[in-house]
């Protein structure tokens, strides 16, 4: 039918050779009966049993509604970010890589969502464990100082799908539409975090290049032009043009959860700059509780790959299915959802910081305790040379001395970890993060942190609800728990 003759005639926009002859033929077509067929909007579920997505959001958004909303159901579906049509298009995989993803639309709202598949088979793990790195451009020297550089497991993993993906993201808008008509929406978890903030650096920089995989030195394939011309021109006449850019989204967001990093300091600082020139329009990390996936691969210096730096793309989002997100350790009640940049001024948790610093830096133990007594002699100096050294500046002295020994002697009472390295150099923040870091590892809880119900409930409590997979959604009684 129609769709057999745009794929022939596709086909036949891009033969050069000679033409020999010519075939008639005679078709005949059977109608279809028509229908009325009522589209229902795809149901977002989990990829573990029980979880329920789409439930979640929707309650969400009804929550959120204002109290004096008067059409309930019409504000509900302006309010929806996916509409009342979300479909799922289609899935690509790689049977090598096991690189999956899959791609919705809503025609309603002009929306094309990506999801990438995370870690759940052996060759995954694979892709995970590869943690050197190379150029993000494919031609640059690696080892040129200030080279972007990326994960090679996740680069490669990507690079098998990226094209034929691409690919298939430009027949995915409506006929006669374009695809600067549609925003787009880009998300994983796991493996697909790091995935989709690869995948999203690409079309921010470069646009849908669907003539290569993902970033290179060398040009695009000339059979580029045939492909974005026939699903994007209006006319065969614009075959006899100069080909247009590759096209870009109307806008780009990214939202991933539980991602590992990526790249070292100079990807994320390109990252960074498309988030500040606008070309990525959001970008933000959601890391539970201590998962322990969301702080790897670290940055290390070893014989065998050299130095490799990690650095995290983008602001983090920090949540928890209990009372102590980013609590700093102390056991005190954290927010339910904290932004980086946003809620407070706070270092993120989750990020490495600098391991080396002053003993006498402002806070640390030997600081703590200069200051106790060095104010105190200072002041009572003065005081002695001005009366004169009699007796009773000196019992005066006397006394300042002894209540700075007792300051001394309450610091001491509190010393900790953090305190103990801060004397010799390290910083104890960056202490502190390490030691909560082997916590979780010994308890387990850096592990069970990281899968997908873990992040169910956080977001549920993020969003004021009781989330737990297989069990109705509530609401909770104290949202600001």
């Amino acid at each position: 039918g129609p769709a057999g003759a745009a794929v022939g005639g596709f086909m036949a926009s891009m033969y050069e050779g000679e033409i020999r002859g010519k075939i008639e033929l005679q078709l005949r077509y059977l109608p279809i009966a028509s229908t009325n067929v009522e589209r229902t909007s795809y149901i977002v579920k989990g990829g573990l049993p029980g979880i329920e997505w789409g439930q979640l959001y929707e309650k969400y958004t009804t929550k959120t509604l204002p109290s004096d909303t008067v059409d309930a159901d019409a504000a509900l579906m302006e309010a929806h970010h996916s509409g009342n049509d979300l479909e799922h298009c289609f899935f690509i995989n790689h049977d090598k890589t096991g690189c999956s993803c899959s791609v919705y639309r809503s025609m309603e709202k002009k929306l094309i969502v990506l999801s990438f598949r995370g870690t759940c088979a052996p060759k995954d793990i694979l892709t995970d464990a590869s943690i050197v790195q190379e150029a993000w451009v494919t031609g640059e020297d690696v080892k040129e100082a200030g080279i972007p550089k990326v994960h090679a497991g996740f680069r490669n993993s990507l690079d098998s799908v990226s094209r034929r993906l691409k690919e298939l993201l430009l027949a995915t808008v409506a006929p006669g539409e374009d695809l600067a008509d549609y925003d787009m929406l880009v998300t994983g978890h796991s493996l697909g975090g790091a995935l989709s903030t690869l995948f999203v650096a690409d079309i921010a920089e470069f646009g849908v290049d669907a003539g290569r995989s993902l970033p290179q030195l060398a040009p695009s394939e000339a059979w580029w032009k045939g492909i974005a011309t026939t699903f994007m021109s209006k006319g065969q006449e614009a075959l006899n043009r100069s080909p247009p850019p590759p096209p870009r989204p109307k806008t780009l967001r990214v939202y991933n959860f539980g991602s590992p990093r990526v790249g070292n300091d100079a990807f994320c600082e390109k990252f960074s700059n498309f988030l500040k020139d606008g070309r990525i329009d959001e970008a933000y990390r959601i890391v539970n509780g201590d998962d322990i996936i969301a702080r790897n691969p670290r940055t290390m210096n070893a014989l065998a790959f050299g130095s490799i730096g990690y650095e995290h793309c983008g602001p983090t989002v920090l949540i928890s299915d209990n009372n102590n997100v980013n609590d700093g350790g102390d056991g005190s009640c954290g927010p339910a959802i904290w932004v980086e940049g946003e809620t407070d001024e706070k270092m993120c948790s989750v990020r490495d910081g600098a391991a080396l610093k002053s003993p006498l830096a402002e806070g640390s133990l030997l600081a703590d305790l200069y200051s106790a007594t060095q104010e105190t002699l200072s002041d009572n100096d003065d005081e002695l040379k001005e009366g004169g050294g009699g007796a009773g500046d000196i019992l005066a002295f006397a006394s300042r001395i002894g209540s700075a020994a007792g300051k001394v002697k309450d610091r001491l009472s509190t010393v900790s970890a953090k305190d103990l390295s801060s004397v010799v150099g390290i910083d104890g923040d960056f202490t502190q993060r390490e030691v909560k870091i082997i916590q979780s590892l010994m308890s387990g809880d850096a592990i069970t942190q990281h899968l997908e119900d873990k992040y169910y409930a956080g977001m549920g409590r993020a969003s004021g609800f009781v989330a737990v997979p297989g069990e109705d959604i509530t609401e909770m009684e104290d949202a600001s728990a």
